[in-house]
């Protein structure tokens, strides 16, 4: 049989035109082109923080079927890292060179991402791997853990809440005609865009990210071609964990203030994104953040009241038309 009578499945384009949609109808709601501009990129910031911290909590459940909401642990500690790190970099940070700026910022990441990637390995050594299979004691497990790393993070960085400012050449804004597109949501964009391509370009494009899923597939059909899943689930999860630790820094900057409850705060916002994608979906991930971040900049421009719900409105409407979410994995 030749490869022209395989049929190909067709991406579906729906959901991505939807997100342009919402975009374009805002416009004239709206009224002034500036002001869209201006509430778009900052949605656009929003929705790519969003999706990076909610990105290892997909990967986590797409790949190892672990629903683990302790996964804001992990955003706090990236955050509260970085607090560390940055302010011992004052010289990097009060001097106007972006150069240094940034480097200081990507060191602050790399260490983030260190620290929430070892405490994923021994989250998921102590608290997870007895209830592999078991979600509702997932569940309720990895809430208690979430609270035992809030507990930990008061004692370690005090209970208060810890300014975590900007470098000096991240402050301000671009201007564009009388739009005001602030400096450091572009720097967001970019960093959202490199970890969905490189994300995507790992589970599609490399072996690794064959094994990885295949072994949830059959696992004893990889394991008898001499293949430890085991080990690579593991590293799933340390993954997911340390972009949860990145998600941090970028969320803790994006406030410019950390607490020891950040994670408990974003994490409802989490799982909105990952249901409205598709449990497990990486592409559909990407899209609903970006949905949630432009509605949320939208709402609160046009309507702050409406705002305070208007995601989890989002979230209703997308399950009514389609009860599996956006782009739902095929196997589940």
């Amino acid at each position: 049989m030749s490869s022209s009578a395989i049929p190909k499945a067709e991406f579906d384009w729906i959901p991505l035109a939807l997100l342009v949609a919402l975009a374009l109808v805002a416009l004239p709601a709206i009224g002034s082109p500036s002001t869209w501009l201006t509430l778009t990129a900052a949605g656009l910031a929003m929705g790519l923080i969003v999706f990076v911290i909610a990105s290892g909590l997909t990967l986590v459940f797409g790949l190892m079927d672990v629903l683990n909401f302790g996964h804001g642990v992990f955003v706090a500690f990236g955050a509260f890292v970085a607090t560390s790190v940055l302010g011992a970099m004052v010289d990097w940070t009060a001097v106007d060179s972006v150069a240094l700026n940034l480097g200081a910022i990507f060191i602050a990441m790399l260490a983030a991402m260190t620290v929430a990637g070892a405490l994923g390995w021994a989250f998921e050594q102590v608290i997870v791997r007895p209830v592999y299979g078991m979600h509702l004691k997932q569940i309720l497990i990895t809430m208690g853990g979430m609270i035992v790393g809030e507990e930990i993070i008061k004692v370690i960085w005090g209970p208060q809440q810890i300014a975590l400012p900007l470098p000096e050449s991240l402050r301000g804004a671009f201007i564009i005609g009388d739009a005001a597109i602030e400096k450091y949501r572009v720097l967001a964009v970019v960093i959202g865009l490199l970890v969905f391509a490189g994300l995507a370009w790992v589970l599609n494009r490399t072996k690794l990210g064959l094994l990885v899923r295949a072994g949830v597939q059959d696992r004893e059909m990889v394991e008898s071609l001499g293949y430890r899943i085991r080990r690579l689930f593991i590293g799933v999860f340390v993954a997911g964990s340390a972009l949860a630790g990145l998600g941090g820094v970028l969320w803790g900057l994006y406030q410019q203030s950390v607490t020891p409850q950040i994670g408990a705060q974003v994490n409802v916002l989490l799982f909105i994104v990952i249901i409205i994608g598709g449990l497990g979906s990486t592409l559909g991930c990407f899209v609903g953040a970006l949905m949630v971040g432009l509605l949320a900049n939208y709402t609160g421009y046009l309507a702050p009241k409406v705002a305070l719900f208007s995601n989890i409105a989002l979230m209703v409407a997308i399950l009514l038309w389609r009860p599996r979410g956006l782009y739902p994995v095929t196997s589940r």
